[in-house]
């Protein structure tokens, strides 16, 4: 009886003490976490280092404002005194993964919480680029899905390129276009979902539906990740341009083909960088597209089929394809890629109408693709002077294309600035207010002939 009650009265002390260290823990929570949003980081030290050792799971407001705090103090710090807070920040992610490796709805953030760790590995140089690779690469396998930082997937490859270029024993040009491919793959990936939701608020705001306050602030946040992914693709893309020659690809997919020619995924990427590399004139590229299309019809093989006929001079056949590449996706944002990429062969062969055409057919599966808008302004500008029967009417075909110029800037963040720039420069070469008024013109209704076959008005004046 006695050992019951000593048992009950310890049981309760220590429940007591457990409900006061969680009362103090609550409290400094609350004065490093007021501290820190106004970046007051030398008074939040002391309370939040006390809640980091005493509750290191109450909140995960310790380790987002516990590194901006552990950074505020390297950058104010030298010697020693450095190195221990640069050693903090990393036990900081580690602890990070150990209590908060989810969020509370219960998402994974491995990836996220390790791409971060990598770049603050980066930024302070707390490691060779082996080591930040490794960081960065565990993000990438073990949680791709939270891994969706721009600046982080563009370092976590300028890192392996630099690898490369060291000779590092490890990274061979095979490897390095290899993860090039899955990089790309995970950027157009995550630019994807943003533009399915931003496609969703376009269709909202055509039919006159107002956007709510939080999706007004929804759609500049999906805007400000697409201009983010758009600059860091094409930085990637910049890196491997200078490897990524027909005369490295070619040797290389060469190399390798009897060894691939199964593999569907290897097939359909060889096959997509040689035609992004203008590299499809020659036979292995032939190879790859019947040998793909021969393992796994789809939409990517039936489209270089078409690529090849068109090459061929066969349009009729290439048409085919094309469409038949179009039926075979079933993924509207693939389909607006592929009829755009389409569009890009017939403008290159001088097919405008048929350029103008798929491009529209883009736009049905993806409103956000101001690319293709601006593809018909650079369509219609390149037959200004082929179409109208004066000089007035010829210059007049820049408004159409200012216009179309105007549409890209406003559904596409990522195309925004090229394409307001673009409008601007068409606007100047179309007749200014002194031709209208000599021509006797404002107002006017003209009718465009030639492929274009649309009506543009005349400004008033």
């Amino acid at each position: 009886m006695r050992k019951l009650f000593i048992y009950c009265l310890l049981l309760v002390f220590s429940l007591n003490c457990y409900s006061q260290s969680k009362e103090e823990c609550l409290s400094n929570l609350s004065i490093f976490a007021e501290y820190a949003k106004v970046k007051n980081y030398e008074a939040a030290y002391e309370p939040w280092l006390k809640v980091k050792g005493e509750c290191p799971d109450i909140n995960s407001a310790i380790y987002v404002y516990g590194e901006r705090i552990l950074k505020f103090y390297i950058d104010n710090s030298q010697g020693n005194d450095k190195d221990k807070y640069e050693e903090d920040l990393l036990d900081l992610y580690d602890e990070w993964l150990k209590y908060f490796s989810k969020t509370k709805s219960g998402k994974q953030q491995i990836g996220t919480i390790l791409a971060i760790k990598a770049q603050s590995m980066l930024d302070y140089k707390l490691g060779d680029d082996e080591d930040i690779y490794d960081v960065y690469d565990e993000a990438f396998n073990k949680d791709p899905g939270s891994f969706t930082s721009p600046k982080g997937l563009y370092n976590y490859f300028k890192i392996y390129f630099n690898l490369y270029k060291a000779e590092n024993p490890s990274v061979s040009l095979e490897s390095l276009f290899e993860k090039y491919e899955e990089v790309t793959e995970k950027f157009e990936l995550v630019m994807g979902s943003y533009t399915s939701k931003l496609d969703l608020l376009l269709k909202k705001e055509e039919n006159d539906d107002p956007l709510s306050n939080k999706e007004v602030k929804n759609k500049r946040i999906y805007e400000v990740n697409m201009i983010a992914c758009s600059t860091y693709l094409n930085n990637l893309n910049a890196i491997i341009a200078k490897e990524s020659t027909c005369e490295n690809l070619i040797p290389l997919y060469k190399k390798n083909f009897d060894k691939f020619k199964s593999n569907a995924v290897w097939l359909n990427r060889a096959a997509s960088r040689m035609d992004s590399k203008d590299c499809s004139d020659d036979q292995l590229f032939v190879e790859l597209v019947e040998a793909l299309h021969e393992l796994n019809p789809s939409a990517n093989s039936a489209y270089y089929l078409g690529l090849l006929n068109d090459k061929k001079g066969d349009s009729k056949t290439a048409i085919q394809y094309y469409n038949e590449s179009i039926e075979l996706e079933t993924d509207n944002l693939k389909k607006a890629k592929t009829l755009y990429k389409i569009a890009l062969k017939f403008k290159k062969s001088r097919q405008y109408s048929k350029s103008r055409s798929y491009a529209y057919k883009a736009l049905k599966f993806q409103p956000s693709a101001g690319r293709a808008y601006l593809l018909i302004a650079n369509l219609y500008a390149a037959s200004a002077n082929n179409c109208g029967n004066t000089q007035f009417e010829k210059r007049a075909v820049y408004w159409l294309a200012a216009k179309e110029a105007r549409k890209a800037a406003s559904v596409d963040a990522s195309v925004r600035r090229t394409a307001a720039r673009t409008a601007v420069s068409y606007e100047g070469r179309a007749p200014s207010k002194t031709d209208i008024f000599t021509e006797g013109r404002s107002g006017e209704t003209i009718s465009v002939k030639c492929w274009i076959r649309k009506s543009i008005t005349v400004p008033s004046i």
